[in-house]
């Protein structure tokens, strides 16, 4: 129970809190902003025919390496900018593994097995900066941000937190403050060419047509740190909910106060954002299918085919606008080199995005993923693969509790008598928290421009070196198709993140074959019981 005292106390500072916030509303008459333009910029109305020769010799900073772009990125810069100096990736020690130690675990990762094998000494190029984004001055020692101040040419920035339930304190602090001392760094950099910061087409997805521009928060952004460094955060979750407004959680709303941030220091530093929807497995590079991560999509799509989710919160009419993670990571690196070889100095913003270019509806990547997961399926699978897509909230959580809840309670009861850990109801339970955050993207779609992005893809092939860049996905222009994609997709889920290598396919189906006529076998059993249960 909360005392007088103290609840007054609350009240007092919920209310403080509410007068600076509403004091620093931004005027939002004007929907969206023109992007700076800055004449001062140290490189002005040059063309660089050649992408890879603009990335020669430079020296070049990423934060969030060790994530799913951040892996695919570094990759993609050794392997196609081979002439690059040295890469310098923001690192921290974390669960108990010091910097140096992770950084040598990323090296290790399969996404760099080609590379390997054909130049092993190319990653003497690659060196790690202790620091943290959530840190003053991002954790850089005095004599680390001296170094990097007086030797980068090229920034990319991919820090973040993607969890769509994090704390508002915290997505603020990694996610918009966390851009500010980038960007504060980066202005001290005496060298630096270009600054690319990696958003979400998702930023703001609480407008329906979303313009490759930069849209003004409602509240002031320094407003917003302020707060969430004075206020204690049982306040701070108090005020969530005014704060987010039509934000669906605190991961957009956070990213488009970054935006903002990049957008306000783009007259000093020359910047542009790349925002790229729901970003999934490779299309071409390093390998098709690659993926090293179960979050989001990728997760939820893998336990489909492992059998274990058998409904989802879905229109299954709506555009499903996912994009390759090398068409992004190709869209950074050349959007890093755009910024130079353009003749405007005016900031940039990409929308890198498919629906808009070669749309694939939900209901059709379900098609081709139960097509594809029956093909090829893992020797992990536990129940038939078979879901479907609802819109009604009542019916999804009927039948997530009968064939989600109850099916991995009943597998916790038998691995606890055979003295195995139970873990599946915990699993389950994860994945469906994993359907809840995500079910505003799948019960919507938005429209989204494209030109500028567009645009990028035209001076890429333009370039000498652009068929090494390819991130052009349009239906008219490319190869590209959704069913090869998804056969790619679901095999890569299966190879780089079940780690289930090809050779146990033939055991897979036979299990498979199998689970299906168990599956017939308890359909008819449950039918029988229904009926004798009715009749009664």
């Amino acid at each position: 129970m909360v005392v007088p005292k103290t609840q007054q106390r609350i009240q007092d500072t919920k209310s403080s809190s509410e007068q600076i916030l509403t004091s620093s509303i931004i005027d939002n008459n004007k929907n969206y902003l023109k992007n700076n333009n800055n004449n001062d910029h140290k490189v002005d109305n040059v063309h660089f025919s050649n992408i890879g020769a603009f990335y020669a010799g430079t020296n070049i900073f990423i934060t969030g390496a060790t994530g799913f772009v951040g892996k695919a990125l570094v990759e993609k810069l050794l392997r196609s900018c081979d002439g690059i100096r040295t890469i310098y990736l923001l690192m921290r020690d974390k669960r108990g593994m010091r910097m140096e130690q992770r950084l040598k675990e990323l090296l290790k990762n399969p996404v760099f097995d080609k590379i390997r094998e054909k130049n092993p000494d190319i990653f003497d190029k690659v060196k790690a900066v202790k620091g943290d984004v959530s840190l003053p001055n991002i954790g850089l020692t005095e004599n680390d941000m001296n170094f990097l101040m007086e030797n980068i040419d090229v920034v990319f920035h991919s820090a973040a937190t993607v969890k769509f339930n994090e704390d508002l304190k915290n997505a603020v602090l990694l996610n918009t403050l966390g851009t500010k001392r980038v960007m504060e760094l980066c202005q001290g950099m005496k060298n630096l060419k270009s600054f690319v910061h990696v958003s979400t087409a998702f930023s703001n997805s609480d407008k329906a047509h979303i313009r490759e521009s930069i849209y003004k928060p409602t509240f002031d952004t320094n407003a917003i740190i302020n707060c969430m460094d004075i206020l204690p955060k049982d306040i701070v979750d108090m005020l969530s909910k005014k704060l987010l407004g039509k934000h669906p959680n605190t991961y957009t709303f956070t990213k488009a106060l970054a935006e903002y941030i990049v957008y306000e220091y783009s007259s000093l530093i020359p910047s542009a954002i790349v925002r790229p929807s729901i970003i999934t497995a490779a299309w071409k590079e390093p390998m098709p299918g690659w993926v090293d991560n179960m979050s989001g999509i990728t997760g939820i799509f893998m336990e489909c085919g492992r059998g274990t989710i058998k409904s989802i919160i879905c229109d299954e009419k709506y555009v499903m606008d996912i994009i390759p993670v090398d068409v992004v990571v190709n869209t950074i690196i050349t959007a890093g080199w755009h910024t130079v070889a353009h003749t405007s100095n005016a900031m940039r913003v990409y929308n890198c995005v498919s629906g808009d270019v070669n749309p694939i509806t939900w209901k059709r990547f379900g098609d081709l993923t139960h097509k594809y997961v029956r093909l090829y399926p893992s020797k992990y699978v536990q129940w038939y693969p078979g879901f479907e897509y609802r819109t009604s909230r009542f019916m999804h959580m009927i039948y997530a509790t009968l064939y989600h809840t109850i099916p991995s309670a009943i597998l916790d009861v038998f691995l606890y008598c055979t003295r195995q850990k139970p873990i599946m109801l915990k699993i389950s339970n994860k994945f469906y928290h994993a359907l809840d955050a995500g079910k505003f993207f799948s019960t919507n779609e938005w429209n989204f421009d494209t030109h500028t992005m567009a645009s990028l893809c035209e001076a890429v092939k333009n370039a000498e070196d652009g068929e090494n860049f390819e991130m052009d996905i349009h239906k008219n222009h490319t190869g590209f198709d959704w069913d090869t994609y998804v056969k790619n997709f679901m095999i890569g889920v299966r190879q780089y993140v079940l780690k289930d290598d090809l050779s146990s396919l033939p055991a897979a189906r036979t299990k498979l074959n199998r689970l299906y006529w168990f599956q017939k076998v308890f359909q008819v059993l449950s039918l029988y019981a229904i009926v004798k249960v009715a009749t009664r």
